[in-house]
């Protein structure tokens, strides 16, 4: 097994629900249509990389979750400036935008995906930062280069799972990236995404899981109806104690319960940090 990558037991046929209620075949061609068209925007302008403004960067990942037909709501707590790690449970690809839409981060991705024929050279211009999963030996320099980047000032996003997962189900959060928070002295802002039908019970349609095909998913997800993206900004947590007791805490926090439940502190941001108050945003619309 990967040391960055472990396996998920989830597979679509066991996992995906399957429901009657889909929405009509144009409209989800035209949403699939969107989609598409922004995301070739959006490849398009990742050479610029951090040059995009933040609020840009937001409003268009917004608009990709939006134009696959999944409305989104984001609630908790404002994620602070400068170096910030910023994890989250893994579910669908929908995932990565839903991250940039609380903050702008730069994406820890498999070192595959560097090989890849035009993608790689595009994705690698636009600050994703690799990691090579199969090799134990690399872990060291891996935390210290995201270490590196954290103290630069900028955010980082990784999802500590390490593979996708159903939603009702989830993976432990494996401890690496959290070292790396430890080693740069920033804060850890943990984050739970849920999907939910209209009716508010729980969604397993955006889930992209084992052996599925991106092409299905996307489908799938452009098909329901009244799908619903909650993502939870859980309080930030202090770069103290060991990647173990931060990563419990952050999985403590992903699963919806109080950080302090695992025995950690929420981050308190510096006095000489802080403009106005600490803020509170409530909007609608890896390894040991």
């Amino acid at each position: 097994m990967s040391v960055w990558l472990p396996g998920a037991p989830c597979t679509p046929r066991a996992c995906i629900d399957v429901t009657s209620r889909a929405t009509a075949a144009p409209r989800a061609v035209a949403r699939l249509t969107a989609v598409v068209l922004l995301l070739l925007a959006g490849i398009a302008l990742t050479p610029l990389g951090g040059r995009l403004p933040a609020a840009w960067v937001r409003g268009w990942s917004r608009t990709v979750v939006r134009a696959a037909g999944v409305r989104v709501r984001i609630t908790g707590a404002a994620p602070p400036d400068g170096g910030l790690l910023l994890v989250a449970n893994h579910i669908s690809w929908l995932d990565v935008p839903l991250l940039a839409a609380v903050r702008p981060a730069r994406m820890v991705a498999k070192q595959e995906i560097r090989t890849w024929p035009v993608a790689g050279r595009i994705v690698a211009r636009g600050g994703v930062l690799f990691i090579d999963r199969d090799r134990l030996r690399a872990m060291p320099g891996t935390v210290a280069r995201l270490a590196d980047v954290l103290r630069g000032g900028q955010a980082v996003a990784v999802f500590p799972e390490g593979s996708t997962w159903c939603g009702r189900a989830q993976g432990r959060f494996r401890r690496a990236a959290f070292q790396a928070a430890l080693d740069a002295g920033v804060p850890v802002q943990p984050v739970r995404i849920r999907y939910r039908t209209g009716g508010g019970a729980a969604s397993t349609a955006p889930a992209f899981i084992g052996d599925d095909s991106l092409l299905a998913s996307l489908w799938r997800v452009v098909t329901a109806r009244g799908l619903v993206a909650d993502v939870d900004v859980r309080p930030w947590l202090a770069p103290s104690g060991t990647r173990r007791d931060l990563a419990a805490a952050a999985e403590s926090a992903a699963r919806g319960a109080d950080a302090r439940a695992s025995g950690h502190a929420p981050y308190v941001r510096p006095a000489r940090a802080v403009r106005g108050g600490p803020a509170q945003r409530t909007t609608a619309a890896s390894s040991r």
